[in-house]
């Protein structure tokens, strides 16, 4: 098995999973906070596209910050991401993100009637 252990995407039901996205480009983990956040919501939205998935289906999602101190920042800019849609969520401060990085976003998406 080569990759990840994991899947970016995966389908049950009426339900799609998205693993936690981070801020990486092609050269690796952007530089700073905003950055990172900035790159991590266009990942998502390639991932969502790829998957035949949209922004206004996504029902839930869980932030996770290195610093609660970026709580503001990361709040204007979700709200800007997702503007007039608003899933539910939450924002948890971790210990460690992957590869350094200083924030991360998972979500649920609900492709159901």
């Amino acid at each position: 098995m080569s990759g990840p252990p994991y899947s970016p995407v995966f389908r049950a039901g009426d339900w799609s999973c998205i693993s936690g996205q981070l801020g990486i480009t092609p050269d690796g983990l952007a530089e700073g906070f905003t950055s990172q956040l900035q790159q991590l919501f266009v990942n998502l939205e390639h991932l969502l596209q790829a998957h035949d998935l949209s922004l206004e289906q996504i029902a839930k999602t869980t932030v996770f910050l290195l610093d609660m101190a970026d709580f503001a920042e990361m709040n204007e800019a979700y709200a800007a991401f997702f503007g007039q849609h608003r899933p539910a969520r939450s924002a948890v401060a971790v210990a460690g993100l992957p590869f350094g990085a200083l924030v991360e976003i998972e979500a649920w998406v609900y492709t159901g009637t």
